[in-house]
């Protein structure tokens, strides 16, 4: 009789909280706290406290994610060997998981942030579960609702420090906002016929030609390269030239792999698309961090 080793069922329990994609949330929320304190490190207790409790968080929104597509899941090549799928965990385990660790961040962010940071943390675990991923089934704008949670990481870094959301928080959560319907519509077209088979309602299952969601995908590029830039415009200047630079360069690189893709509409393209969004965001967020300083110190 075989027996699963505790490093395996470890693995198992990481797997759940998809790390990658938390990971680039965590460090949407250190930018977000670098963002509110420029002059100084803030206190290592706040850092690594609202760095854990926004983790705990993301994990359990991740894991509860998989606990309810899970009957969609098994029918996806890309999904189907996930832990639930092939049965080395349990959906109930699954389930408690998820709602320990969300509590578990929510206490780390009421101890060691303050409440707006644990409210507005929260409400990104509850607008996924609740309104994002039972929306997959029934509507292709899920994209645009999933994509408002998925733009408060770095706010709540911020909210974390200054207790209030000002044009710096306005502007990370339209950043990361515009950022992320390229990005998840470039997943989404290359595994649109996995995802019709699953009974998800992703714009390209809707699009077959590809036509809408390559305007959709330019329409946000653009709107992106838009809102990075204005706040370092003449006139404006929330911030200087090192991020006006850094944001135009990276957000016409950007847009132009964004554009190819709309008009190629071929997996190279929406991958190349893909790479170029993971490369974009902690660079566009650390020439804002950078700048910031550089603003305050000088």
């Amino acid at each position: 009789m075989s027996t699963t080793s505790p490093s395996n069922k470890f693995a198992d329990y990481l797997e759940l909280g998809k790390l990658r994609l938390s990971s680039l949330a965590i460090l949407a929320v250190l930018a977000g706290i670098m963002m509110g304190s420029p002059a100084e490190i803030p206190g290592w207790g706040l850092l690594f406290g609202t760095l854990l409790g926004t983790a705990f968080i993301a994990i359990g929104g991740n894991a509860m994610n998989m606990y309810l597509e899970r009957e969609t899941d098994v029918l996806m090549d890309r999904t189907e060997e996930r832990p639930i799928q092939t049965g080395r965990l349990q959906a109930q385990q699954v389930k408690t998981f998820a709602l320990v660790t969300f509590a578990a961040g929510v206490a780390l962010l009421l101890i060691f942030s303050n409440l707006y940071a644990t409210l507005l943390c929260s409400s990104i675990f509850l607008t996924y579960v609740l309104i994002y991923t039972p929306m997959k089934r029934r509507s292709n704008l899920n994209t645009l609702v999933g994509a408002v949670p998925g733009a408060l990481p770095p706010v709540v870094g911020y909210v974390a420090v200054t207790s209030e959301i000002d044009s710096y928080a306005i502007l990370l959560f339209l950043i990361v906002f515009f950022w992320q319907i390229p990005h998840f519509l470039a997943i989404a077209w290359r595994y649109r016929d996995q995802y019709q088979n699953a009974g998800l309602i992703m714009l390209p299952v809707e699009d077959p030609d590809g036509h809408v969601t390559g305007l959709h995908m330019v329409t946000y590029g653009f709107s992106l390269l838009a809102v990075s830039v204005f706040p370092a415009s003449p006139g404006f200047q929330l911030f200087g030239k090192t991020y006006f630079y850094s944001a135009l360069v990276l957000g016409l690189i950007f847009l132009a792999t964004t554009a190819l893709a709309a008009v190629k509409r071929n997996y190279a393209t929406m991958r190349l698309c893909f790479l170029t969004s993971i490369i974009y965001l902690p660079l566009v967020l650390a020439a804002m961090v950078f700048d910031r300083a550089m603003q305050v110190s000088g």
